[in-house]
This record gives C-alpha cells, structure tokens and sequence, in this order.
C-alpha cells in the first residue's frame, strides 16, 4: 500500500474536517489532498531525484511528505542542527534532488552541485496557486530516506518503504477514528521518525496536526492550552522541561487526554510525577527505532495505572518497561551465538514484522527469516513485558564481566540528590574498562564517596563506579538521545592530558 493513499482516503472520507494547524485558520483534509497534488506537480517541474526537507516544524512538512509520495520520489529530512559542512555533504549524498529549504537556510546549502534548491515559501505558494495535475500511478517503492545521527560514524540512510510505513499505521490506528476536534502537538523534529510517523497517523486516524516549530518547555504548554491539544509525544527530557512549567503556573491542560514519550530511558522519578501531576492523562512508553518504522512495543495506560498503585514489586518494575509487543510484530532476545533467550535472560532484542525495514541504503540487514538486529540489549519477563538494559556498544566490559549502565544508572537515580546521571566505560590498564559515572546533583549535593555506598548497597562491588564526575547538565541532542560519545570522549582527553 501506497502511503499517499492514506490522505486520499482521509480526504474522501471526512474532506472538510481540519487535518492541520490551528482551529481558526487550519487546512482541511480535503485541501491538503489537493496542496499535495499541486505541490507534487510543481517539484516534478524543478528536477529529478529525491525531495529533500531542510527546515523547522509547521504545515510544509506533511504537504512536502505527500507530494513526494504522489511523485514516486523518497523524501529525506535533514537535521539544520548540523555544522554547515556536515549539513552540505549530507545533502551532496541525496544528488540527483530537489531541496526544500527554510528561506533563511538557503545561504547554507546553495550551490550543491546535483540538487536543485527550492525556498519553502515558494513551494508553500505553488501548492496553493499551480495546477493540481492529475498524478500518474507510481509504483510503491522507497517512501522515506532517515539519516542516523552518525555517532559512531558517518551517518547512514536508513530505507523506509511505503509498505513498511503503511503496515505500521494500518496495524495501530484506527481510521477516522479520532473524534472531530481532537488535536495532536508534534514538537519532535521533522528529520526524526516520530516525526515523520506523527504525520502519517494523524492523517490516517483523522486528526488534526499542530506543528510546534521549534521546542521550549514554555511554548509546548503554551500551544497545548491554546489550540485544546488531546495527544502528544514527548522524549524523556523534555517531559521533564514541560512538568517544570506546569507545576510552576498550575496549568493542568484539561484537554489533553493522551501522552505518549519515547526516544530514550524514562527515569522513573519523571513518569510518576507525571503521573501524579497529570492524573487525567493516559500515559504511553512506545519503544521503537528508526528501521522499525516506529513503534514495536507499548507500555499501556492501565500498565501505567496498575504499576504505580501496585503492592507487587514485579508489577511496579514494569513501570520502566516498555511493555508489550505490537500484535504486528514478534520479538526475541537471542544471544551473542544466535540462540533464542528464555525469558528473564538478558540478550540482543530482535525484532520482525511487515513495518520492520532494517534497510540502509545499499545494504539490508535482515536475515532469511526478516529478523533485524537491533543492537538493543533487553530481556523479556515472564508476561511478555520488554526491559531495556541500552545499547550493545554501550555495555562495559570489565574483566571480562558485561556491565549494563542503565541498571547503574536507575539506583543512583534513586538517591534523593541526584537529578540526572550517566555512566559509561573509561579505559583500564588492569581491568580493559571500569565504570564511570556522570552525576548531576540537586540541592545539597552528595560527595563521591556517599554515593559510591549507596550503589554498592544495592548492587554488587564490581558494578559500583570508580571514577566520579559532577557537571551542571549531561550532553542530549535534541531527540533526547544522550550522548554517551561526548562523555566517553571526555574521559579520554582527561586520561591523555594527565599522562602528558
């Protein structure tokens, strides 16, 4: 299935029924079709190849996305965080292309030889004012090209196809099935796959997309009261940002029914003051990855529910889970040997289902079986529910023992003074790696030693770290993702400036 056919269905469906921005002067479904249609038009007419989007959130987004589609073309998104350098050679790695450019981005991408440069007000104009053409069948193919964020190297394209997305939405989202006036906040940025995904079942289901164009804790509050926002998807950190501003002006958002986070480790702390905070919201942990489409398993509203008020210590763990796996998908932990894991044994997570791409550009990564490999370290309980214990490179390996840092790093967030922590992996002569952690404290700010007892009363010696580091914040990029690469290369300027 072609993912442009979800707007076509949507717009026969409900045609007059606002699909995106605000509720006093917002684009309906049936405009959008026909904006799409025009926009892909237009951009057939500038040149060959992909349709590239370099810009901030806002309605320009979901029309660029249909119109590539409508063309046949992949749609790539880039991340304008990049360094102008890094942003000019990923954008030379999408020739032939079209590029959608944020008018006061164009200076940094103009001249690429092989992509053809278009201002986004000019295509927001055109989609509105050129001839809507009737669009030639095209062929299902590549929907979608996602750039990894390169940190352990260059960065790769991952491949999304039209059938993978439209497997994902059609097997969790009912069509039309939102309730006219119901409004989703998206404040992830376009080049992410929540993004992307965001677009698509908000279209499918039939509810209206509100685009924040750049993230503060502030303005999320701010448009999420005004436009009676009912869903929305936040990372972890900036969950933490809006119940700031919540509990500081006591807006409760009334209206807001549905809030799902994803993207990274959820400190238990955040959630059950969410929880807490917000006890008319239902709550939703998704867990996915970028070659999944999205989502593969959920931690549910009542799974939240149950934990919290629960007597059981193993349904109270299940709160920093990430629950369950899509019907749509199966799941296996498997060992380093390829052997499939029983349950409570911490192994890699793989993952298969008609949504799952595990594709890059020039390279597949799924086995015979559709298996994909997703460098997730994890273990399935006894009810099925999936625990994260962070990526395979991530794990320490000391003396030949594997150390996970997020178990590490959930007791020490346990302690009463520390807001957030990190640990990794430093260099040992005698042990091959020890454990390191990052600590950022809150109010009287405990001493290395307190906290080097405090873990070692809950975990056993070898797990407790060694080398301890205070900051005033840890290193994130704007998906919430922390950036482990920057502290571990901290480490090893420190190391190599005390041996100079």
């Amino acid at each position: 299935m072609h993912t442009t056919l979800l707007l076509e269905m949507a717009a026969d469906a409900c045609p007059e029924r606002l699909a995106l921005g605000p509720r006093a002067q917002g684009v309906s479904f049936l405009d959008l079709a026909t904006q799409a249609r025009a926009g892909a038009a237009w951009l057939g007419a500038r040149g060959p190849g992909s349709v590239v989007f370099l810009g901030l959130n806002g309605p320009a987004l979901p029309t660029a996305i249909f119109a590539a589609g409508a063309l046949g073309r992949p749609f790539a998104p880039l991340n304008y965080r990049l360094p102008d350098a890094d942003l000019r050679a990923l954008l030379a790695r999408t020739a032939p292309s079209v590029a959608i450019v944020d008018d006061d981005m164009l200076h940094r991408v103009a001249g690429t030889p092989g992509v053809a440069v278009v201002m986004r007000s000019a295509f927001e104009q055109a989609c509105r004012e050129a001839p809507v053409a009737e669009p030639e069948p095209v062929d299902p193919d590549i929907a979608v090209l996602l750039f990894t964020s390169g940190t352990t190297g260059e960065p790769k394209a991952a491949v999304l196809r039209h059938a993978n997305l439209a497997a994902y939405v059609i097997s969790t989202v009912e069509f039309m099935g939102a309730e006219e006036g119901e409004a989703a906040l998206v404040s992830v940025p376009p080049y992410h796959i929540a993004g992307v995904s965001a677009v698509l079942t908000g279209v499918y289901g039939g509810r209206r997309i509100v685009h924040l164009e750049a993230f503060t804790p502030e303005a999320w509050v701010e448009t999420a009261a005004r436009e009676a926002i009912t869903h929305a998807m936040l990372v972890p950190t900036m969950l933490g940002r809006v119940l700031d501003v919540l509990q500081a002006t006591g807006e409760r958002l009334p209206a807001l029914r549905a809030l799902s986070y994803g993207g990274g480790r959820m400190p238990l702390a955040v959630i059950q003051r969410a929880l807490r905070l917000l006890p008319h919201v239902d709550f939703v942990n998704a867990y996915g990855l970028t070659e999944t489409s999205s989502t593969i398993s959920v931690l549910g509203p009542d799974d939240h529910r149950r934990a919290i008020a629960s007597d059981d210590a193993e349904v109270r763990a299940r709160l920093g889970s990430v629950g369950r796996p899509l019907p749509s998908v199966e799941v296996e932990i498997r060992a380093p040997t390829g052997e499939t894991l029983p349950r409570c044994v911490t192994g890699e997570v793989y993952v298969r289902g008609e949504q799952v791409s595990g594709e890059y550009l020039g390279r597949k990564l799924t086995d015979a079986d559709g298996w994909f490999a997703t460098r997730d370290a994890g273990w399935l309980d006894a009810e099925g529910y999936l625990f994260l214990d962070g990526r395979l490179d991530d794990v320490i390996v000391r003396g030949g023992e594997n150390i996970s840092p997020g178990e590490i790093e959930e007791v020490l967030r346990a302690h009463p003074a520390v807001a957030d922590v990190a640990v990794v992996g430093a260099p040992d002569e005698q042990w091959g790696e020890r454990v390191a952690a990052f600590v950022v404290t809150r109010g009287e700010a405990p001493g290395a030693d307190d906290l080097a007892a405090w873990v070692k009363a809950r975990l056993r010696s070898t797990k407790t770290p060694e080398t301890w580091t205070f900051r005033a914040e840890l290193p994130y990029n704007e998906t919430g993702k922390l950036l482990r690469r920057v502290l571990k290369d901290e480490l090893a300027r420190a190391r190599s400036e005390a041996a100079a």
